[in-house]
């Protein structure tokens, strides 16, 4: 539930803040939020991350993009019902990386590109312009690489029954 929930909610907030932006800004256009620091611009991203493969013709950098999101996105639920019972922060972390990559997906698919907005920077250094459906993708990864390092199997955060009737995690 917390799964379908996640990946729902994230796909709808990135779609809804990207019309919002594509509703109330023309392209380049920035509204500084916090001067020096943080702003709302409007731009599109043709590539991935950091722009890469930004150049590559559009049929070619389009077909591997879709191909990516729907390989990545298999995985990803063959990876849910393979942990989802193990930890509930599983099913948080897959969640936010799902709803992520199909909010980017959708972008993709409908117009060649991804809507970008939110422009982190300090002086003239700026952070790649990122979207919602980014920083979901990031928080998941994140989750799911710290319950993986730090929260092994039988530790905080199971959920799954062990011999004793105890979930994994209660302290004796």
């Amino acid at each position: 539930m917390l799964f379908a929930s996640l990946f729902f909610l994230v796909v709808i907030l990135d779609q809804v803040t990207k019309y919002w932006i594509v509703s109330n800004f023309s392209m380049y256009e920035a509204l500084p939020v916090i001067p020096g620091f943080f702003n709302l611009t409007y731009l599109t991203n043709t590539g991935a991350a950091f722009g890469i493969l930004a150049g590559q013709e559009t049929l070619w950098r389009q077909v591997f993009f879709v191909g990516v999101a729907a390989v990545a996105l298999v995985v990803i639920g063959f990876m849910y019902r393979r942990l989802r019972a193990g930890s509930a922060w599983y099913g948080a972390a897959l969640g936010l990386i799902a709803g992520g990559a199909v909010g980017n997906l959708i972008d993709r698919v409908r117009l060649g590109s991804v809507i970008d907005f939110l422009d982190v920077y300090i002086g003239a250094h700026h952070w790649p312009a990122f979207n919602v459906a980014d920083s979901a993708i990031c928080v998941g990864v994140a989750v799911f690489l710290v319950k993986n390092i730090f929260w092994p199997q039988g530790e905080a955060g199971d959920t799954k029954p062990s011999r004793t009737g105890q979930k994994q995690g209660d302290r004796v």
